[in-house]
């Protein structure tokens, strides 16, 4: 039994509600395995462009002596694009040339124009990414920052197709497709950047020769995925055939004014607001055990930025292999429950690297070097392991979520909607956190307690004088503190909120529904 609710003061079709909660429908691969591999190619494009970068970079960066936690904190602004998307998620899903298709229409001269910046890049990485020197952060942040309004509008894109592109009994697997291709690109990104372009690095485990430089430079690599790029582009744009959605039932044309007001459509829900609330403050409480501020802690402890990287960019590994294994419970029909369960354990988590982290500055320099002793690896390899488990699966049960809830009609819009609101917690509080520790660190100088060698002229002045920096009060450590006790707020303050919306029907979130609902199996009055 079906029923139709039009809302009269809106020019938009009658709307067929079904609510899908006693659903037969499972999730079956057959005839849908290529679309899953356009996805995933999709996806790691957009790692490597966009969140591999905001890795890699930063600790190229943090090896220098020059670079403050203030430049880190300004570089990772970076990221920040995926917290604005939704200011023009509008436009994506309203301006589009039919013939090529709404998806393709906006996914191939982003591509393009990514690959454009890219060679740019590949001219100019050397002279602001010097060996040595002081690095020039802005012109980097500026150029890296506008990849990432392109990256961020892929991925708006790419969300929305992944909607249409599959079976609708096979949605759930979006999540999966968006995990593993973001991280595999974030992997390959990190790695390539970090690594295989250290001269130490290769010198030591990849040639028998000793040579000058890595095996491939920051410039080649740039001029690569300019190349990879503008060749995937081309291939998708003659070979990839995009569904024509005005076949659909239920679609609904939309203007660009009428886009933008569905935002504040979707917005006058009140299940919206409680679950954007608490979207929005999600990842606060795990800031502490945030990778890109663990990166930087534990090379400024001392650990060498090569190993430091290839054990970060081997947690990818467990990050793509995770969601794939866990796909049969996070696809289920009670994500959220899965996600309040894993959460406790994030928590304790990261009271374990504070712990952890406050031991590695403990190990005592011989000859102006720190040799870490093999069990300490064995040890960090296991934190970062289970710490990617837990955090990869309360990211897949909300991505998850996310894909059932949203209105397909809307794709776009709606799905950007969620992810904005989960980006914005996850980038923001990285940003937060790094950005608070020069401020709630405390130094002083041996040879003059009045110079607090708060800044770089003050601590050279502090040099000078004959006396060294010494730290009184990490700001790491405080921050930590407060992390995780708002983590533990957060958790019982809306444990009941999250398990209440995942109850919820799918026609619940339609856009422009109210009451007309109507149960498959239900026998009508």
């Amino acid at each position: 039994m079906v029923s139709q609710a039009k809302d009269p003061s809106k020019n938009l079709a009658p709307l067929t509600i079904v609510d899908d909660s006693n659903s037969t429908d499972v999730p079956n691969l057959k005839g849908d395995w290529h679309n899953i591999f356009v996805l995933v190619l999709l996806y790691t494009m957009q790692g490597i462009a966009g969140l591999g970068l905001s890795v890699g970079i930063p600790a190229l960066l943090q090896i220098n002596k020059n670079v403050t936690y203030k430049d880190q904190a300004l570089f990772s602004m970076v990221t920040w694009p995926f917290n604005l998307k939704i200011m023009w998620a509008p436009l994506v899903d309203a301006l589009y040339v039919q013939k090529i298709g709404r998806r393709k229409s906006w996914l191939i001269p982003v591509q393009y124009l990514i690959g454009g910046c890219f060679i740019y890049m590949s001219k100019n990485i050397d002279e602001w990414l010097p060996e040595t020197g002081k690095p020039d952060i802005l012109k980097m942040f500026y150029l890296i920052f506008f990849v990432s309004i392109l990256v961020a509008t892929q991925d708006i894109v790419v969300d929305a197709w992944a909607l249409t592109m599959l079976k609708k009994n096979n949605v759930v697997y979006a999540s999966t497709c968006n995990a593993v291709g973001v991280l595999s690109g974030i992997m390959i990104s990190s790695l390539f950047l970090t690594v295989f372009t250290s001269e130490d690095f290769c010198n030591k485990y990849l040639r028998f020769v000793p040579a000058t430089g890595g095996v491939v430079t920051k410039a080649y690599l740039f001029y690569f995925w300019a190349v990879l790029f503008i060749l995937i582009s081309t291939l998708i744009a003659i070979f990839k055939k995009e569904k024509d959605n005005r076949l659909e039932n239920n679609y609904v044309q939309l203007n660009i004014i009428q886009n933008y007001l569905l935002v504040l459509d979707i917005l006058k829900t009140p299940s919206i607001w409680v679950l954007s609330i608490a979207l929005l403050t999600t990842e606060i409480g795990f800031a502490a055990a945030d990778q890109n501020l663990l990166i930087l802690k534990l090379i400024d402890a001392g650990l060498p930025k090569d190993n430091v990287m290839v054990i970060i960019s081997s947690m990818y590994i467990v990050k793509i292999i995770t969601p794939i294994i866990l796909s049969k419970y996070t696809s289920g029909p009670k994500p959220m429950s899965v996600y309040l369960k894993v959460t406790p354990f994030r928590i304790i988590w990261s009271i374990t690297f504070v712990v952890f982290i406050y031991y590695t500055t403990k190990f005592t320099t011989t000859n102006g070097k720190i040799d870490f002793p093999i069990y300490y690896y064995v040890i960090l390899i296991f934190l970062f392991i289970i710490n990617n488990s837990l955090l990869i699966t309360t990211k897949v049960a909300k991505f998850t979520l996310f894909n059932r809830i949203s209105d397909p009609r809307y794709g776009g819009t709606y799905m950007t909607l969620w992810n904005t609101l989960s980006y914005f917690s996850m980038f923001s509080s990285t940003t937060i956190a790094i950005f608070l520790i020069d401020i709630l660190t405390f130094k002083e100088c041996s040879s003059d307690y009045n110079i607090n060698c708060s800044t770089p002229n003050l601590s050279n002045t502090c040099k000078s004088n004959g006396g060294t920096c010494t730290v009184k009060v990490d700001g790491y450590y405080t921050e930590s503190a407060l992390f995780i006790l708002f983590g533990i707020g957060w958790y019982y303050i809306f444990k009941k909120t999250l398990i209440n919306v995942q109850a919820k029907s799918s026609s619940h979130w339609m856009v422009n529904v109210e009451v007309n609902k109507v149960m498959r199996n239900e026998i009508t009055k």
